[in-house]
Protein backbone atom coordinates (compact mmCIF):
# COMPACT_ATOMS: atom_id res chain seq x y z
CA UNK A 1 0.00 0.00 0.00
CA UNK A 2 1.36 3.75 -0.05
CA UNK A 3 3.01 5.13 2.37
CA UNK A 4 -0.06 6.93 4.76
CA UNK A 5 -2.61 4.88 3.52
CA UNK A 6 -4.42 1.43 4.94
CA UNK A 7 -6.62 -1.30 2.59
CA UNK A 8 -10.01 -0.80 3.44
CA UNK A 9 -11.24 -4.31 3.99
CA UNK A 10 -14.90 -4.27 2.57
CA UNK A 11 -17.29 -6.44 4.46
CA UNK A 12 -20.34 -6.22 2.46
CA UNK A 13 -18.00 -7.42 -1.02
CA UNK A 14 -16.61 -10.66 1.39
CA UNK A 15 -20.76 -11.35 2.34
CA UNK A 16 -21.61 -11.26 -0.84
CA UNK A 17 -19.45 -14.25 -1.70
CA UNK A 18 -19.85 -16.10 1.61
CA UNK A 19 -24.06 -15.70 0.72
CA UNK A 20 -23.80 -17.00 -2.74
CA UNK A 21 -22.22 -19.83 -1.57
CA UNK A 22 -24.92 -20.23 0.94
CA UNK A 23 -27.31 -20.10 -1.93
CA UNK A 24 -25.94 -22.84 -3.73
CA UNK A 25 -25.97 -24.95 -0.30
CA UNK A 26 -29.70 -23.98 0.36
CA UNK A 27 -30.14 -25.98 -3.74
CA UNK A 28 -28.50 -28.87 -2.67
CA UNK A 29 -30.75 -29.05 0.40
CA UNK A 30 -33.87 -28.62 -1.45
CA UNK A 31 -33.04 -31.11 -4.16
CA UNK A 32 -33.23 -32.98 -1.20
CA UNK A 33 -36.36 -32.08 0.30
CA UNK A 34 -34.82 -29.62 2.73
CA UNK A 35 -35.63 -26.36 3.34
CA UNK A 36 -33.37 -24.88 5.66
CA UNK A 37 -35.26 -22.43 8.22
CA UNK A 38 -34.54 -20.00 11.18
CA UNK A 39 -36.89 -18.41 13.53
CA UNK A 40 -36.50 -15.13 15.24
CA UNK A 41 -38.21 -14.10 18.63
CA UNK A 42 -37.86 -10.06 18.79
CA UNK A 43 -39.30 -8.97 22.55
CA UNK A 44 -40.17 -5.26 22.66
CA UNK A 45 -39.55 -2.32 20.28
CA UNK A 46 -36.07 -1.69 20.34
CA UNK A 47 -35.91 0.40 17.00
CA UNK A 48 -31.84 -1.12 16.56
CA UNK A 49 -32.73 -4.84 17.27
CA UNK A 50 -36.20 -4.71 14.91
CA UNK A 51 -33.68 -3.41 12.25
CA UNK A 52 -31.60 -6.17 12.77
CA UNK A 53 -34.09 -8.41 12.35
CA UNK A 54 -35.25 -7.22 9.17
CA UNK A 55 -31.82 -6.92 7.81
CA UNK A 56 -31.87 -11.02 8.57
CA UNK A 57 -35.26 -11.41 7.10
CA UNK A 58 -34.07 -10.34 3.77
CA UNK A 59 -30.76 -11.79 3.94
CA UNK A 60 -32.85 -15.42 4.26
CA UNK A 61 -35.08 -14.10 1.75
CA UNK A 62 -32.07 -13.86 -0.64
CA UNK A 63 -30.31 -16.75 -0.17
CA UNK A 64 -33.72 -18.91 -0.11
CA UNK A 65 -33.59 -20.03 3.84
CA UNK A 66 -37.41 -20.30 5.52
CA UNK A 67 -37.65 -17.24 7.84
CA UNK A 68 -40.20 -16.88 10.55
CA UNK A 69 -40.89 -13.91 12.92
CA UNK A 70 -42.37 -14.32 16.26
CA UNK A 71 -42.83 -10.48 17.62
CA UNK A 72 -43.83 -10.73 21.54
CA UNK A 73 -44.88 -7.66 23.93
CA UNK A 74 -42.45 -6.02 26.30
CA UNK A 75 -44.24 -6.98 29.38
CA UNK A 76 -43.67 -11.17 27.97
CA UNK A 77 -42.95 -13.37 30.87
CA UNK A 78 -39.97 -15.57 30.93
CA UNK A 79 -42.53 -18.72 30.93
CA UNK A 80 -44.08 -17.60 27.50
CA UNK A 81 -40.86 -17.37 26.20
CA UNK A 82 -39.59 -20.45 27.11
CA UNK A 83 -42.82 -21.60 25.73
CA UNK A 84 -42.03 -20.52 22.26
CA UNK A 85 -38.54 -21.67 22.33
CA UNK A 86 -39.40 -24.66 23.34
CA UNK A 87 -42.73 -24.79 20.34
CA UNK A 88 -39.96 -23.84 18.02
CA UNK A 89 -36.83 -26.43 19.42
CA UNK A 90 -39.50 -29.20 18.59
CA UNK A 91 -40.26 -28.10 14.61
CA UNK A 92 -38.75 -29.73 11.79
CA UNK A 93 -38.99 -27.32 9.38
CA UNK A 94 -36.99 -24.63 11.77
CA UNK A 95 -33.50 -25.70 11.80
CA UNK A 96 -32.02 -22.51 13.36
CA UNK A 97 -33.23 -20.21 16.01
CA UNK A 98 -32.30 -16.60 17.27
CA UNK A 99 -33.73 -14.56 20.05
CA UNK A 100 -32.55 -10.72 19.48
CA UNK A 101 -30.66 -9.29 21.87
CA UNK A 102 -30.82 -7.19 24.15
CA UNK A 103 -33.86 -8.43 26.10
CA UNK A 104 -35.98 -6.62 28.67
CA UNK A 105 -33.89 -6.22 31.83
CA UNK A 106 -36.75 -8.46 33.60
CA UNK A 107 -35.94 -11.28 31.31
CA UNK A 108 -33.05 -13.39 31.88
CA UNK A 109 -30.65 -13.68 28.78
CA UNK A 110 -28.64 -16.22 29.98
CA UNK A 111 -31.31 -18.83 30.69
CA UNK A 112 -32.95 -17.95 27.78
CA UNK A 113 -30.52 -18.01 25.18
CA UNK A 114 -29.57 -21.52 27.17
CA UNK A 115 -33.21 -22.94 26.19
CA UNK A 116 -32.32 -23.05 22.27
CA UNK A 117 -31.54 -26.68 21.56
CA UNK A 118 -27.88 -26.48 20.97
CA UNK A 119 -28.35 -27.86 17.32
CA UNK A 120 -30.77 -25.33 16.28
CA UNK A 121 -28.27 -22.23 18.44
CA UNK A 122 -27.27 -20.47 15.27
CA UNK A 123 -25.70 -17.84 17.62
CA UNK A 124 -23.73 -20.00 19.31
CA UNK A 125 -24.52 -19.09 23.00
CA UNK A 126 -25.51 -22.45 24.40
CA UNK A 127 -23.01 -23.86 26.61
CA UNK A 128 -22.48 -26.93 24.71
CA UNK A 129 -21.29 -25.08 21.79
CA UNK A 130 -19.35 -22.81 23.70
CA UNK A 131 -17.54 -25.80 25.38
CA UNK A 132 -16.80 -27.17 21.94
CA UNK A 133 -15.48 -23.67 20.83
CA UNK A 134 -13.20 -23.82 23.85
CA UNK A 135 -12.02 -26.94 22.82
CA UNK A 136 -10.77 -26.19 19.42
CA UNK A 137 -14.00 -28.88 17.89
CA UNK A 138 -16.09 -26.04 16.09
CA UNK A 139 -19.43 -26.76 15.08
CA UNK A 140 -21.70 -23.41 15.59
CA UNK A 141 -19.66 -19.99 16.50
CA UNK A 142 -20.51 -16.82 17.71
CA UNK A 143 -21.39 -15.12 14.21
CA UNK A 144 -19.53 -11.87 14.65
CA UNK A 145 -16.11 -13.51 16.01
CA UNK A 146 -16.90 -16.18 13.05
CA UNK A 147 -16.72 -13.43 10.77
CA UNK A 148 -13.84 -12.16 11.88
CA UNK A 149 -11.97 -14.38 10.88
CA UNK A 150 -13.24 -15.04 7.47
CA UNK A 151 -12.33 -11.33 6.87
CA UNK A 152 -8.90 -11.81 8.10
CA UNK A 153 -8.79 -15.39 6.39
CA UNK A 154 -10.14 -13.58 3.26
CA UNK A 155 -7.51 -10.81 3.49
CA UNK A 156 -4.64 -13.77 3.66
CA UNK A 157 -3.59 -11.68 6.79
CA UNK A 158 -1.73 -14.10 9.23
CA UNK A 159 -2.53 -14.48 12.79
CA UNK A 160 0.63 -17.00 13.60
CA UNK A 161 2.66 -15.70 15.92
CA UNK A 162 1.45 -12.41 15.81
CA UNK A 163 0.47 -10.26 18.93
CA UNK A 164 -3.32 -9.65 18.95
CA UNK A 165 -5.55 -7.47 21.53
CA UNK A 166 -9.09 -7.99 21.67
CA UNK A 167 -11.01 -4.56 23.51
CA UNK A 168 -14.24 -6.19 24.94
CA UNK A 169 -14.70 -9.45 27.15
CA UNK A 170 -18.68 -10.15 26.55
CA UNK A 171 -19.98 -13.62 25.80
CA UNK A 172 -21.28 -12.57 22.35
CA UNK A 173 -17.66 -10.87 21.00
CA UNK A 174 -14.95 -10.37 22.93
CA UNK A 175 -14.31 -13.78 25.34
CA UNK A 176 -15.39 -15.86 21.93
CA UNK A 177 -12.92 -13.46 19.91
CA UNK A 178 -9.79 -13.95 21.77
CA UNK A 179 -10.53 -17.90 22.14
CA UNK A 180 -10.39 -18.10 17.80
CA UNK A 181 -7.11 -15.84 17.72
CA UNK A 182 -5.74 -18.49 20.25
CA UNK A 183 -6.50 -21.43 18.10
CA UNK A 184 -5.01 -19.58 15.26
CA UNK A 185 -2.00 -19.20 17.07
CA UNK A 186 -1.69 -15.35 18.07
CA UNK A 187 -0.71 -14.30 21.44
CA UNK A 188 -3.86 -12.64 22.75
CA UNK A 189 -4.71 -10.06 25.28
CA UNK A 190 -8.38 -9.53 26.50
CA UNK A 191 -8.64 -5.51 27.65
CA UNK A 192 -11.91 -4.57 29.47
CA UNK A 193 -12.90 -1.29 30.99
CA UNK A 194 -10.93 -1.69 33.94
CA UNK A 195 -7.97 -2.09 32.19
CA UNK A 196 -4.91 0.00 32.96
CA UNK A 197 -2.47 0.86 29.83
CA UNK A 198 -4.60 0.58 27.25
CA UNK A 199 -2.05 2.83 24.93
CA UNK A 200 0.45 1.31 26.10
CA UNK A 201 -0.91 -2.74 25.00
CA UNK A 202 -2.61 -1.40 21.88
CA UNK A 203 0.69 0.14 20.63
CA UNK A 204 2.16 -3.38 20.91
CA UNK A 205 -0.51 -5.61 19.09
CA UNK A 206 -0.10 -6.47 15.22
CA UNK A 207 -3.90 -7.13 15.47
CA UNK A 208 -6.59 -4.90 17.53
CA UNK A 209 -9.91 -6.23 17.32
CA UNK A 210 -12.04 -3.19 19.18
CA UNK A 211 -15.40 -3.98 20.35
CA UNK A 212 -16.00 -2.34 23.21
CA UNK A 213 -18.92 0.03 22.05
CA UNK A 214 -17.33 3.24 22.83
CA UNK A 215 -17.24 5.83 20.10
CA UNK A 216 -13.48 6.78 19.69
CA UNK A 217 -11.93 4.67 22.03
CA UNK A 218 -8.97 3.82 19.53
CA UNK A 219 -7.30 7.01 18.19
CA UNK A 220 -4.50 7.20 16.07
CA UNK A 221 -1.24 7.20 18.59
CA UNK A 222 -2.92 4.17 19.87
CA UNK A 223 -1.75 2.14 16.95
CA UNK A 224 1.03 1.54 15.93
CA UNK A 225 2.26 1.33 11.70
CA UNK A 226 0.96 -1.35 9.82
CA UNK A 227 -1.26 -2.99 12.35
CA UNK A 228 -4.25 -4.71 11.80
CA UNK A 229 -7.62 -2.78 13.30
CA UNK A 230 -11.18 -4.68 13.46
CA UNK A 231 -13.81 -2.25 14.37
CA UNK A 232 -16.66 -3.88 15.70
CA UNK A 233 -18.32 -0.83 17.40
CA UNK A 234 -21.90 0.34 16.42
CA UNK A 235 -22.36 3.31 17.93
CA UNK A 236 -24.31 6.88 17.45
CA UNK A 237 -22.39 10.08 17.36
CA UNK A 238 -23.90 13.70 18.41
CA UNK A 239 -25.39 14.29 14.65
CA UNK A 240 -26.81 10.78 14.79
CA UNK A 241 -24.60 9.10 12.39
CA UNK A 242 -23.17 5.63 12.97
CA UNK A 243 -19.87 5.95 14.13
CA UNK A 244 -17.15 2.49 15.45
CA UNK A 245 -14.78 2.59 18.22
CA UNK A 246 -12.38 3.71 16.27
CA UNK A 247 -11.24 7.08 15.08
CA UNK A 248 -11.36 6.19 11.15
CA UNK A 249 -9.55 8.93 9.49
CA UNK A 250 -6.58 8.95 12.12
CA UNK A 251 -6.00 5.21 12.25
CA UNK A 252 -6.26 4.39 8.57
CA UNK A 253 -3.17 6.49 8.32
CA UNK A 254 -1.32 4.37 10.68
CA UNK A 255 -2.91 0.61 10.17
CA UNK A 256 -2.58 -1.56 7.25
CA UNK A 257 -5.81 -2.70 7.04
CA UNK A 258 -8.67 -1.48 8.72
CA UNK A 259 -12.78 -1.73 8.56
CA UNK A 260 -14.92 0.67 8.19
CA UNK A 261 -18.04 1.08 10.09
CA UNK A 262 -20.44 0.57 8.77
CA UNK A 263 -19.71 -1.79 6.03
CA UNK A 264 -17.08 -4.04 7.71
CA UNK A 265 -17.98 -6.56 10.09
CA UNK A 266 -22.03 -5.92 10.13
CA UNK A 267 -22.50 -7.48 7.08
CA UNK A 268 -19.84 -10.43 7.84
CA UNK A 269 -21.93 -11.58 11.13
CA UNK A 270 -25.12 -11.72 8.84
CA UNK A 271 -23.04 -13.77 6.49
CA UNK A 272 -21.73 -16.35 9.35
CA UNK A 273 -25.40 -16.28 10.62
CA UNK A 274 -26.97 -17.46 7.69
CA UNK A 275 -23.84 -20.17 7.44
CA UNK A 276 -24.63 -21.07 10.74
CA UNK A 277 -28.10 -21.58 9.75
CA UNK A 278 -26.39 -24.12 6.90
CA UNK A 279 -24.53 -25.77 9.27
CA UNK A 280 -27.44 -26.42 11.69
CA UNK A 281 -29.80 -27.99 9.04
CA UNK A 282 -26.82 -30.49 7.88
CA UNK A 283 -25.97 -31.70 11.45
CA UNK A 284 -29.66 -32.12 11.63
CA UNK A 285 -29.41 -34.05 8.27
CA UNK A 286 -26.85 -35.77 8.62
CA UNK A 287 -27.84 -38.22 5.76
CA UNK A 288 -26.91 -35.11 2.99
CA UNK A 289 -24.29 -35.37 1.49
CA UNK A 290 -23.36 -31.71 2.22
CA UNK A 291 -20.00 -30.29 2.63
CA UNK A 292 -19.45 -26.96 4.19
CA UNK A 293 -16.59 -25.29 5.60
CA UNK A 294 -15.72 -25.37 9.59
CA UNK A 295 -14.21 -22.25 9.74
Amino acid sequence: MPDGTSKRIDGRAISDEITKGISKQVQILKEAKITPGLAAILVGENPASKIYVKNKRKACQDTGIYFEEYNLPLDTTQGRLYSLIDKLNSKNDINGIIVQLPLPKHLDEKRITSRVACDKDVDGFCPKNAGLMLQGSYRLLPCTPAGIMELLRHENIKTEGKFSTVIGRSNIVGKPMAILLLHADSTVTICHRKTKNLKEICLKSDIIVCAAGKAGLITGDMVKKGAIVIDVGMNRDSNGKIVGDVLFDEVSKKASHITPVPGGVGPMTVAMLLKNVITATFLQNPHVPLKFNRY
